[in-house]
């Protein structure tokens, strides 16, 4: 950090974080299970950041041109409150490529929902206590292949995403997508938020292409693909979904298994953990309340 006063940060890769809109939430807490593990006994609860999703708003879009100047910094304004009083992610890339604190880092916020990711050693569930959430003023449409940022929003979520990894120790395997995470637990569906589906600038911004990794929540714990998502999805992500599934059919088979029990199996391992992080979650907010006198 260069500088910071009342409303602004200023960091030597040349990021300037706004902090005028800045909101709390509960304090970050969750719980991050052994890849291998088999139950919630052996998890850790932690409370630094494991990585980061990136978010579209799918908010109004108008014109980019500079005869809209006023309409696209009040729509801007607005959805800066809007996504305040939600505590959606804990920053905002508007469309002039200002970079806007929403929640606190070391809060949880409310970006992704029921979610699944892994990296090399630990499988984390429910990614808004466990990740940052960083979200585009743009919308995602299905199959697009290009980013469609203005190319100052691209410039800010490389430095921004560059602050991020190195003040948590992020790993590049753990900076993804919304769709990416996003899961159904009541069909036992991925994606079912589509935001980033497709044209996410990972190299841009200073990513290998980490819509070439097999998905955590096909290969881990059986999640299935409908057509709509496979619609939604652009190239890139349709093979790493295809990756998922044979990873989760060479898993079955190993395993001894029918693929159908095998799922079952998965399924069933996933819900047991999902069980631990409710309970977690519960058992932090009251200690939370407790703390707070409410």
């Amino acid at each position: 950090m260069v500088e910071k006063n009342a409303g602004e940060e200023v960091f030597s890769n040349g990021l300037h974080i706004d902090t005028r809109f800045a909101v709390s939430n509960h304090p970050r807490s969750y719980l991050a299970f052994p890849l291998n593990g088999t139950s919630g006994a052996r998890a850790v609860r932690r409370s630094a950041p494991a990585g980061i999703v990136f978010h579209t708003t799918e908010s109004l879009q108008i014109p980019f041109e500079a005869r809209q100047n006023r309409a696209l910094q009040r729509i801007g304004e607005s959805l800066l409150e809007y996504v305040g009083h939600r505590c959606a992610y804990h920053y905002l890339i508007d469309r002039f490529g200002r970079v806007f604190r929403v929640v606190a880092e070391q809060d949880a916020a409310n970006h992704a929902g029921y979610s699944v990711w892994a990296d090399d050693h630990w499988r984390y569930l429910n990614l808004n206590e466990s990740f940052l959430g960083v979200s585009f003023e743009a919308r995602t449409e299905e199959g697009q292949s290009d980013a469609r940022l203005s190319p100052a929003q691209v410039r800010s979520a490389a430095m921004l995403t560059e602050l991020l990894r190195g003040r948590y120790r992020i790993p590049v395997t753990n900076c993804v997508t919304h769709l990416q995470v996003s899961v159904n637990p009541d069909n036992m569906c991925v994606g079912y938020h589509t935001d980033w589906a497709s044209g996410f600038p990972f190299e841009k911004v200073g990513l290998p292409d980490n819509y070439s990794l097999a998905l955590p929540s096909v290969v881990t714990f059986g999640f299935v693909c409908d057509p709509a998502v496979r619609e939604a999805a652009g190239p890139r992500l349709l093979r790493a979904i295809e990756l998922a599934e044979a990873a989760f059919q060479q898993r079955a088979a190993a395993a001894g298994m029918r693929l159908p029990e095998y799922r079952r199996a998965a399924q069933r391992e996933y819900r047991t953990l999902l069980a631990y992080v409710k309970r977690a979650q519960h058992e932090t907010r009251d200690a939370s309340d407790g703390d707070s006198g409410q």
